[in-house]
């Protein structure tokens, strides 16, 4: 099997996912185009960086991602920083010639995020793609909504409501990390988990045109944690710890208008005791329904509403399985389920693709772009207290 050589950037949680997804995709795919090879890792504390090689067998490490840059031997880029450090190296990478798939969002300002996107665009005339780390739509059981969507089953959209809550950050003793200040995240829920919902919505209904929204932050101020790791709320720090302003939201709620004329509505928060990682997508046609969530991510509801009769109207739940988009990930038996490391795999799997066959793959630097537009949009809507077109 042709093999491809990759470099990491940041040795972190994702940089963990995004690693876990590239070695197990060849496993979980048969017609898998390449086997990838762990070539170097790079992360900013050098012990982070020596212990991540050992444990996921890269040849070398490094501090400098500029080594990665320089590699010749290097294919693949995967850009796993905080989000103020996504743009430079992503794009020395496109202009190196070597394939990036970045984490989202695409970075910490709307400025850096239409320069990856240009640089991105020049790549691809090379035959040079990118790729932005959107995982959750490519959910088997969201493709199948796709699928059903397309098919006209529902008929024309109405209504689109997405939501994702978690509570990590709901106690104010969790420790303030890059993702509550601004200058490193550009926001906060909003950058964060907010993208993922918009993203999923997106898919599904087209893209949206207008918006209006609230934005809030909650707790003012944080305990700052030592070293820059992020733990995202698994610690809780004493009354007496030193603390620092938070800059960013905690919570943001949207109604939105889509290209297609539906109207929706998407929120997000991390502060929803209770809800860890609470991902619901429902969409109302003209002829049904469809409502998905994530700590269900295996299961399906569609209601075929034109097709039942009075007393007999309900949701049918669908069990994805091997039947469904992306089958040869899932096990052999709908039922037997998969989960957030599969779903990483999916996006390896069509970043690979995407390579190797000449494609720019569904989440480019340009989807990536577009999702950072409607965010800049929610904070001038919540400035302005106005209803505010997507540029």
């Amino acid at each position: 099997m042709k093999k491809m050589n990759v470099g990491l950037i940041g040795a972190g949680f994702m940089g963990k996912a995004h690693c876990v997804a590239m070695s197990n995709m060849p496993k979980l795919f048969p017609d898998a185009p390449y086997l990838p090879v762990f070539k170097t890792v790079c992360d900013i504390v050098p012990e982070i960086a020596e212990d991540f090689a050992d444990r996921f067998d890269f040849q070398n490490w490094c501090t400098d991602w500029r080594e990665i840059i320089n590699d010749p031997e290097i294919d693949i880029v995967c850009v796993c920083t905080p989000n103020c450090d996504h743009a430079e190296p992503s794009i020395a990478a496109l202009n190196a010639g070597k394939h990036v798939i970045c984490e989202k969002p695409m970075s910490a300002t709307e400025e850096q995020a239409e320069a990856m996107a240009a640089a991105a665009a020049e790549a691809a005339k090379k035959g040079v793609y990118s790729m932005c780390g959107y995982q959750y739509r490519r959910v088997p059981a969201i493709d199948e909504a796709k699928k059903i969507i397309e098919s006209g089953a529902i008929g024309e959209l109405t209504n689109v409501r997405a939501q994702y809550l978690q509570s990590w950050s709901a106690d104010p003793r969790s420790p303030l990390s890059w993702r509550f200040v601004k200058e490193t995240a550009g926001a906060g829920t909003l950058g964060d988990i907010f993208t993922h919902a918009l993203d999923i919505a997106q898919y599904l209904a087209g893209n949206v045109t207008d918006i209006v929204s609230i934005v809030k932050t909650y707790i003012k101020e944080r305990p700052v944690q030592e070293g820059g790791v992020d733990l995202l709320g698994t610690v809780k720090l004493g009354d007496d710890a030193k603390k620092q302003a938070v800059d960013v939201d905690d919570e943001v709620s949207v109604l939105c208008k889509y290209e297609s004329g539906a109207v929706g509505s998407i929120e997000a928060t991390r502060m929803a005791w209770g809800r860890n990682n609470y991902i619901t997508i429902e969409v109302h046609g003209t002829k049904g329904s469809i409502t998905w969530n994530y700590e269900r991510l295996n299961e399906l509801e569609v209601c075929y509403g034109m097709d039942d009769e009075d007393g007999a109207r309900g949701f049918k739940k669908i069990y994805t399985g091997p039947a469904n988009p992306h089958g040869d990930v899932t096990w052999n038996i709908p039922g037997m389920n998969i989960g957030y490391g599969e779903l990483k795999a999916i996006e390896a799997y069509e970043f690979a693709k995407a390579i190797t066959e000449g494609y720019e793959p569904s989440t480019c630097f340009e989807v990536g772009y577009q999702l950072d537009r409607v965010c800049s949009a929610i904070l001038k809507s919540n400035d302005e207290n106005a209803w505010v077109e997507v540029k």
